[in-house]
């Protein structure tokens, strides 16, 4: 299909990439699913950060398509997933004013979550929509100087997993606006917990910087693949996955929680067959496919990992 064949329609749907929503998703599943386990879940905040989550990653995607094309980052030789502002589909305009109507978006659906969870939300709510236009936006984009790895890790990992427990904790735990951090709404098994998210998410992106490394060194685009090559990002993208993969072994370990915790391990044959792709190839056409199942193991990890936390306090 070429972009003259694209329908306005389909063009959105480009730009909104539904194939990233379940790096948006994942780390609410697991945030609940220790909620569940701990007895604090509760269901409108739970939604209430589901659907904050995708507005920030939809947005965070417009701001990508938005911010590469008019930095020149995404030229003709681009191998990856068609861009609709470099490729003339929507205005460039356009595309932007469609970033901040989404985050005003999730801004406004996080009025709720703020009555909820008070001025830890405020921060964390401004930080990350802050951090999703700096990630290809601003003076010093991040994702430009090496910096896009550790945004994703922080924010759709840590932040994110333990932000999802932090506010049902507080819905049920604290009373309403809390000013600070009330106690056990943060406990450490949910940054624990969030770790093999944010290994999982940030493997996502190496792959990508992997499949754009050539064309990122030439506009300048500095990620961690285009300043010390092929070798690390390799290494970077099995050790994630090591990371993600001793986490259930930490709850293993711990009292209160069953063997359904190492559910996750059912995904280790898709994350081998993946390893190999990323250890051996360099070209679009396979990491394509590659970065799509990336995105495929993440959720299905999440899923699972979430099901084996959740147990305890189900009713039987």
């Amino acid at each position: 299909m070429t972009t003259q064949d694209i329908t306005q329609r389909k063009a959105w749907v480009i730009a909104a990439r539904p194939q990233t929503l379940p790096a948006a998703a994942s780390p609410v599943v697991v945030g609940t699913g220790l909620a569940v386990h701990d007895g604090v879940f509760a269901i409108f905040p739970a939604i209430a950060a589901l659907v904050g989550a995708g507005l920030i990653q939809i947005g965070t995607n417009f701001a990508n398509d938005y911010y590469d094309a008019v930095q020149g980052a995404d030229t003709e030789d681009r191998e990856g997933f068609t861009r609709v502002t470099a490729g003339g589909l929507i205005a460039p305009e356009t595309v932007k004013r469609a970033m901040y109507l989404t985050f005003a978006a999730a801004i406004l659906l996080g009025t709720y979550l703020v009555s909820v969870g008070g001025v830890p939300i405020v921060i964390i709510g401004l930080l990350s929509v802050a951090s999703g236009i700096a990630y290809t936006g601003g003076p010093y984009p991040l994702g430009y100087h090496g910096l896009g790895d550790l945004f994703v890790f922080v924010f759709f990992g840590l932040v994110a997993v333990a932000g999802t427990y932090y506010v049902q904790a507080a819905a049920v735990l604290a009373g309403p606006f809390p000013v600070g951090i009330p106690p056990e709404t943060v406990p450490v098994a949910a940054v624990v917990a969030a770790l093999p998210i944010a290994a999982l998410s940030t493997d996502i992106l190496v792959v990508n910087n992997v499949r754009d490394k050539e064309e990122d060194a030439t506009t300048g685009k500095r990620t961690l693949a285009v300043r010390f090559g092929y070798r690390f990002a390799r290494a970077q993208f099995v050790a994630l996955l090591v990371l993600a993969y001793a986490v259930p072994v930490w709850f293993l370990l711990r009292s209160g929680y069953s063997v359904a915790v190492s559910l996750p391990y059912l995904t280790l044959p898709y994350a081998v067959a993946v390893t190999r792709t990323m250890l051996t190839e360099t070209a679009g056409e396979v990491l394509n496919p590659a970065l799509e199942r990336t995105g495929r193991l993440l959720a299905g990890y999440a899923v699972l990992f979430a099901v084996g936390l959740a147990p305890t306090n189900l009713p039987l």
